[in-house]
């Protein structure tokens, strides 16, 4: 399995710090598993082959370009600073 650990800054609280986790077994495209903690609080979740396939499908992308998006925005971290922006809610 491989992993991957980013810090992120959300734009909807700047000041604040988190940490994401993503862990997938043959690549990204077949499904991950996220980890997101702000030192205090942690939120765990999986995301499968199937919703990446209808996620890609409702922003009509080509699923190999949805799935390079993905691995730009979940796994580049500070190579992607400032081009992709999180939301926590």
């Amino acid at each position: 399995m491989e992993k991957t650990l980013n810090r992120i800054h959300p734009v909807s609280d700047p000041e604040a710090v988190y940490f994401l986790q993503v862990s997938w077994e043959k690549d990204l495209s077949s499904g991950f598993g996220i980890i997101l903690t702000d030192g205090e609080h942690a939120w765990t979740g999986t995301v499968s082959e199937a919703e990446i396939s209808r996620e890609a499908a409702d922003m009509e992308l080509n699923r190999e370009k949805y799935v390079e998006e993905l691995k730009k925005a979940l796994l580049q971290g500070e190579e992607s600073a400032g081009k992709y922006n999180f939301t926590v809610s």
